[in-house]
């Protein structure tokens, strides 16, 4: 699967155009409808070193993850075997995400919310390489220096040179930390965190993944989470059907109907300097909103 170039939407809203600033919206959603948004490039690395290493692929994520499903597509598709360590005990009812994967050939294993707690610890990780010999294993979200590296190709899909501010949802950072590499030292880089985190945690890892003086470039906005990770309001499915129906333009309510929330209330509140040129990366994951209830959405 290669990637040579993504659409952009301009966004013409009149509370954008008031304040004479130009949005521009990197559609990497449209690249493929299973491995959506920045996940082909946070793997892209990771499923390279598993072909040479001859090696299957284990990776973690929640029932609803749009990273474990762009994983089993990828490793059912070039015929390596994968494995999904997925968060909560297996349910009575296997969400979408989780019965797509079974059908891409992932092999499953449901850990309890304790252990899955413990992802990040030494002594997780060193059981899991002793447990699975035969695996890479890749951290939620394709989190980590090769995540980071995929992720510094996808401002190399446009021609960037204009923009003075470019934005995307966090989770683990691998795409911010990804995208401040890529930039240049005059662009800001602004991150909208979709649970809560604290600031200071991140910038130390933006540091270490990246450097501190490409590290100071970069704006964390951690009040447009509502609630945190997968968490929603009314407000904010009221707020992705209104931009859908002025735009086009279809947004998930994890990470992206949080990002643009956030982006045009900067704007409305006077934020960024007139004259200012805006991209924001739309990470795809828009089938998260499957979990949603029926009729919560005007799109699919």
């Amino acid at each position: 699967m290669n990637i040579k170039s993504c659409d952009l939407d301009v966004v013409n809203l009149p509370q954008i155009l008031a304040r004479e600033v130009r949005v521009e919206v990197l559609r990497l959603d449209k690249i493929h409808e299973v491995v959506s948004g920045n996940k082909w490039f946070k793997l892209k690395y990771y499923v390279d070193d598993a072909i040479k290493q001859k090696k299957s692929i284990l990776t973690l994520g929640g029932p609803y993850s749009n990273h474990l499903l762009a994983t089993a597509w990828i490793a059912n598709g070039l015929g390596i075997h994968s494995v999904g360590l997925v968060r909560g005990e297996k349910p009575s009812y296997m969400s979408h995400t989780l019965q797509l994967a079974g059908n891409l050939n992932m092999e499953l294993v449901y850990l309890t919310r304790n252990e899955y707690r413990k992802r990040d610890s030494s002594d997780f990780i060193a059981e899991l390489v002793q447990s699975y010999p035969h695996c890479i294993i890749i951290p939620e979200g394709g989190n980590g220096n090769l995540g980071v590296r995929g992720s510094e190709e996808i401002l190399s899909t446009i021609d960037t040179e204009k923009y003075t501010h470019i934005a995307c949802a966090m989770g683990t950072g691998t795409t911010l930390i990804g995208l401040t590499n890529a930039s240049r030292k005059d662009q800001c880089i602004l991150g909208f965190p979709v649970l809560k985190i604290a600031k200071d945690q991140f910038l130390r890892k933006c540091r270490i993944l990246s450097s501190e003086e490409k590290s100071k470039r970069i704006s964390i906005f951690d009040t447009y989470h509502f609630g945190g990770y997968a968490k929603k309001t009314p407000g904010l499915l009221k707020f992705m059907n209104n931009f859908f129906a002025r735009t086009g333009i279809p947004t998930d309510f994890v990470y992206t109907g949080k990002l643009f929330y956030g982006v045009l209330d900067l704007i409305a509140a006077g934020y960024f300097p007139p004259g200012s040129i805006l991209l924001i990366v739309h990470s795809g994951g828009l089938q998260g909103n499957l979990s949603l209830e029926a009729g919560s959405l005007d799109f699919t």
